[in-house]
């Protein structure tokens, strides 16, 4: 798989750790896990374990690759990059030692800006003082909706230069939502075949509160059948706001 990402908020992507469980309403129409089960058809080797067929599926268990922890010190240009894109680096069947080695290749490459996004950042506060937090770090958590806004408390616990929060795939309003020690925020609708329709009020309600709460906001798209299919103007704009760090 190429490192390059068509991600709109990132430039490449990094998977020292691929294989994930399903954890709340957001995992029900997973990208990575659709994407898992094609790559093990193809015989990709870092997707032939299947996972828990009850949370997980072919291909998408939680497997950690020593190999693949090398790859951002071979990369010759600075570059922002998203950290496991097909997983979830504090999923507790992930060992805090590998976390570590993680978090020390970060920490050791300070041209590239990494971007850490999780679903379970209880475990992240849980083991944050064994690891190193250099600048280039960025830390968010997944809110789909109020139901899982207690991830942003956990998440200002966290001693990460930058905290975000991503609002994708959005599945309900967010006016409770607490934009405190927030550094951005990026929201977007669901894409894929059973994608679930994102109401353009609840995008709006997001934008308002960060422009109120002087937090950058990156609006990633209104999804449908593909992640293209319906664009991702906002009234007109195009909503491409990044942490200014």
């Amino acid at each position: 798989m190429s490192d390059r990402s068509r991600i709109e908020w990132t430039e490449a992507t990094w998977n020292p750790v691929t294989g994930c469980d399903r954890v709340s309403a957001g995992c029900d129409n997973c990208y990575a896990l659709a994407l898992a089960k094609r790559l093990k058809a193809m015989g990709t080797e870092k997707y032939q374990q299947d996972g828990d067929p009850r949370t997980s599926g072919p291909g998408f268990a939680v497997t950690i690759h020593p190999g693949s922890l090398d790859q951002p010190r071979r990369w010759r240009t600075p570059r922002t990059v998203f950290v496991n894109s097909m997983s979830d680096l504090f999923h507790a069947k992930v060992p805090t030692s590998f976390v570590r080695d993680v978090f020390d290749v970060m920490a050791d490459t300070p041209q590239h800006t990494y971007q850490v996004l999780t679903k379970r950042p209880l475990r992240a506060a849980r083991i944050a003082d064994q690891l190193r937090w250099p600048p280039n770090v960025w830390l968010g958590v997944s809110i789909e909706h109020m139901d899982v806004a207690r991830r942003a408390d956990h998440l200002r616990q966290i001693p990460a230069i930058v905290r975000f929060l991503s609002c994708e795939p959005l599945l309900g309003p967010l006016d409770e939502l607490d934009l405190t020690e927030m550094d951005w925020v990026i929201a977007g609708g669901e894409s894929g075949v059973n994608y679930r329709p994102v109401d353009i009020r609840w995008v709006r309600g997001i934008r308002d509160a960060c422009v109120i709460a002087g937090v950058p906001f990156f609006f990633k798209q209104w999804g449908g059948r593909s992640p293209k299919s319906l664009g991702r103007h906002l009234d007109g704009e195009t909503w491409d706001q990044m942490p200014s760090q």
